[in-house]
Parts: C-alpha cells; structure tokens; sequence
C-alpha cells in the first residue's frame, strides 16, 4: 500500500481527499480466502433483489467472515489494501475523532464512512434522498439509478475550477445496510464517470468487512474509527449523543499529512 495521510478538517466531509495518481492495483480478495473476486460480475438477475446482490457480494459483518485476511485494521472498517493505494483518514478538528477514511489509486477515490443503523430496517433510502435533496439546492444535478450495489446516486456538483470557472465534479454515492450498521461510499475522479476504471474501488467497497461494537447507539452515529495498529483508549461520544453527518459533498477543511 502507498502513502498513508491524515486530513484534519472542521466537518465531516462526504468528499474523498483524493490525491496525486498512483499505480493501478490488481483486484481486492475475497473475505477470508485471499482469492481473487470476480470484479466484473456488476449485472445481477432482475429477479435479485438489493437485498440478496448486497449480502452475497459484500460489504461484508464481522459474523460472515472467518479472519481479517488481507485488510487494514482500521476500527469499524477491515478495509482491503491494494497495491499503490493512497489511504487519508479524516479528523474532526475539534473532537479529534476520525469521521471517515479515504482512498486513492490510478486517479480514482473513495471516501467511506460507517454508521450505526436501526436492527429491523435500513436508513440507506432516507441518507440517499437527503444527499440528493442537498446536491440539487447548490444547483447540481442527480439521477437515482441501480447499481452494483443496489439504488446508488450519480451527481454533478458545482465546483470552481483550478483557474477560477464555475465547472463541476462528478460523485457517485453508493451504501449498503447492514446487520445494525450502514456503510457510504463516495467515487470520485475516474471511477465516477468511466464503468472500467470503477471496478477496482468497486471491489474494495465489496470487500469491505464492518466490525460493529455491541455498544447502544443512535442511528446515524459514527461508528469508531481508528488508525492502523492505533486502537482508541476510550469512549468518544456517550450514548444518546450521536454526532450526526452532514452530506454537503462540497466542504473541505486543511489538511495534515502524515506519511507512513
């Protein structure tokens, strides 16, 4: 794996830091096995339902897979390291809390985050019509469509160009819920607008173990990240006091570098 970097910022961005290029990775590993997936299996019978394609491709619990295998330990996410990848985590600069990591790889991003859910029913359909709701208030645009993954929203967001012009930045905004948790993905750079380039992030979200604690909490609370080998000594938040996530993909805070 390449650079290691953590971004301090002043709000829980959705947008993935994404940084110089890096070389193209071979695929992800299957849970457990180290096995090579089958990435380019994207389609899935009409008669599958989001249900069914999520559990049976991944994101995957802690309960479904047998040991972390080839993934970063990072808290709340086994995240699957490849070749050439450029990991930043993303810190709340008051709380100090880690809200999210960050990859990059051959000019490509993904930005993910974990949250507590409900156990009887998902929360991806209410974020997912929230994002869109806020994309199109700063005058993007958004279309609702299936996905790999299930509905996932591809978006055109007002950005300001290196030289000043008012352009914009695509993002496709993927989730996933799961057994009392939910995982966002944000693909920016190539992956959001080229199918091809988009396999290899792709696999890394499917491959993706979420590690759910058996603490109370709040639907949409953050659930606890933390750096490679550098587990947190206590509690961050107390129960009953989520500390909610905003979904404007726009905001950015500075950024401290470390390089492992």
């Amino acid at each position: 794996m390449g650079l290691f970097r953590r971004t301090r910022s002043t709000s829980q961005s959705t947008e993935p830091q994404v940084g110089g290029s890096a070389d193209q990775a071979d695929d992800a590993t299957d849970p457990g096995t180290g096995a090579a997936p089958d990435v380019g299996g994207t389609e899935t019978s009409d008669a599958t339902t989001d249900g069914d394609r999520a559990s049976a491709r991944g994101p995957f619990d802690s309960t479904q897979v047998g040991e972390r295998g080839p993934r970063v330990d990072l808290g709340a996410v086994w995240l699957p390291g490849v070749p050439g990848m450029e990991l930043r985590m993303e810190v709340d600069k008051k709380t100090q809390r880690i809200t999210g990591v960050a990859a990059a790889v051959g000019g490509s991003g993904l930005q993910i985050q974990a949250f507590a859910a409900p156990r009887t029913e998902g929360i991806w359909d209410e974020i997912r019509s929230e994002i869109a709701a806020s994309v199109t208030k700063q005058g993007g645009t958004v279309d609702d469509v299936p996905g790999p993954f299930g509905r996932e929203l591809i978006a055109k967001i007002p950005a300001t160009t290196p030289d000043g012009r008012q352009g914009v930045r695509p993002a496709r905004f993927v989730g996933v819920d799961g057994p009392r948790w939910f995982l966002r993905g944000v693909l920016t750079g190539k992956a959001a607008v080229d199918q091809q380039e988009a396999r290899l992030l792709e696999s890394v979200f499917a491959n993706i173990v979420v590690v759910r604690d058996q603490s109370p909490r709040p639907p949409r609370d953050l659930l606890t990240l933390h750096l490679p080998g550098k587990a947190p000594t206590a509690p961050e938040s107390p129960v009953g006091a989520p500390q909610a996530p905003t979904f404007d993909p726009t905001r950015r805070g500075p950024e401290i570098t470390e390089i492992h």
